[in-house]
């Protein structure tokens, strides 16, 4: 479940930082609305897997309710957000499941 919810915290990354650097301007300075629709809806579908295996991961490893906070305040904020996938690699190869 931890490599899956790492996958799932790089994917979310990767739709903030698109929504937010790519897809707000299109709407907003080359008048197309449908990017932001597109990408709106996929980091919709991707945050909320996050935070579905971040609730599963936190009871399965016994994380800490402080860790669990700060990946999802990590996870709002984009660029800052792939520190979370990051840590999650980090944790993966502590616990050998590479």
């Amino acid at each position: 479940m931890l490599k899956i919810f790492q996958k799932v915290a790089l994917l979310e990354a990767i739709s903030t930082v698109l929504l937010f650097f790519v897809a707000m301007p299109l709407k907003y300075f080359a008048d197309m609305p449908m990017a932001v629709r597109i990408a709106g809806t996929v980091h919709g579908v991707l945050v909320v897997a996050f935070v579905i295996l971040l609730v599963l991961c936190w009871q399965e490893f016994k994380w800490s309710l402080g860790r669990v906070i700060k990946y999802f305040i990590l996870s709002l904020i984009p660029i800052v957000s792939f520190w979370v996938e990051i840590d999650l690699k980090k944790e993966i190869r502590r616990q050998g499941l590479v």
